[in-house]
């Protein structure tokens, strides 16, 4: 596939603070029609994120002036060039005193070697994620759950906080799975996998870059019209798409264990069939520009493309606060 010559540019861009951790979405409402814009960043959605997120526009900023007073309401801050660093992979360096945010593929670069319980938690994590996509019996997943004492507890912590309308506390893994269902079990495991590690100043970021991709992806599916089916594997093909980084190791050997559709295969290692098409357009977004005739592919707008981009900063708002349990609606 060869990229659009029309570049649309997304209106939301993720940014870390200087311990790594997502905590700041930059925007630029400078590229969209201002009666588009307008109308994004008043709606509920836009509201709901602004107040998990800080916002922030960067001088000098050319938008509607009306449109920045109305972000400026909704708490965004201006804020200087010098306040914002790209930090790359490549070339890793000090953060200047005068920066308060980073932006920038810095949380690709290749992982610190992890050690023996760090491994051996994502080899697991693994293996569930292989075993519920096989669909295999609740004790062998009960089974290897109890192997991993952090991933038990939070898998119970998750399932007692949903509530479900039950009225008494879910104490063991078999009721746990049963309650949460392999669907979520499933999308539960993949967050699992990029979830916060010691030592690895990348897995905050990864995570919440995976959950927008994934949710991202999910969302496009569902827009263009694409079966129940499809959007579930579009988000697993998002989740997917990034092992490699995580790892530090090609994709095609990380998945290599894994037993996954052909599509979703197809999708993350060549980015082939519609839902390796909506994976370029997610990523396209990742770098301010999925092409126009994308969209069209997709039929989608311009305006609707960045409505489901900011619901799915705000699903991935909702994810990192609760890294373990983010909840699907």
């Amino acid at each position: 596939m060869t990229r659009s010559s029309s570049p649309v540019p997304a209106l939301i861009e993720l940014l870390a603070d200087k311990t790594r951790a997502p905590s700041t979405i930059r925007l630029r409402p400078e590229i969209l029609d201002p009666a588009m814009a307008a109308e994004i960043v008043s709606s509920d959605a836009f509201s709901a994120l602004a107040k998990r997120f800080s916002c922030l526009l960067v001088e000098p900023v050319a938008a509607d002036a009306a449109l920045v007073e109305e972000l400026a309401r909704q708490g965004c801050k201006t804020v200087p060039v010098a306040a914002l660093h790209v930090l790359s992979k490549d070339a890793p360096a000090a953060v200047p005193a005068t920066a308060a945010w980073l932006a920038g593929d810095w949380w690709t670069a290749p992982p610190a070697k992890p050690n023996a319980a760090q491994s051996a938690s994502r080899t697991l994590a693994l293996q569930l994620v292989q075993l519920v996509n096989d669909d295999a019996d609740t004790h062998e997943i009960e089974a290897v759950l109890r192997r991993d004492p952090t991933m038990s507890y939070q898998l119970l912590r998750v399932v007692n906080s949903l509530g479900m309308g039950m009225s008494r506390q879910i104490t063991s893994f078999s009721q746990a799975i049963l309650i949460m269902g392999r669907a979520q079990l499933r999308r539960w495991l993949n967050l699992m996998l990029f979830s916060s590690r010691q030592g690895d100043e990348r897995s905050a970021m990864l995570l919440a870059r995976v959950a927008v991709r994934a949710r991202t992806m999910e969302l496009l599916a569902k827009a263009s019209g694409m079966d129940k089916a499809t959007q579930e594997a579009a988000f697993m093909a998002g989740m997917f798409s990034l092992l490699g980084v995580l790892f530090g190791m090609p994709l095609a050997e990380v998945l290599k264990p894994l037993k996954i559709s052909d599509a979703i295969r197809q999708a993350v290692l060549e980015h082939g069939g519609d839902i390796g098409c909506l994976l370029d357009t997610a990523t396209w977004a990742e770098q301010w520009m999925p092409g126009q005739d994308r969209l069209d592919q997709l039929h989608l707008s311009a305006h609707d493309f960045h409505g489901l981009l900011v619901e799915s900063y705000l699903w991935m708002s909702e994810v990192i606060q609760e890294p373990n349990g983010g909840k699907h609606a």
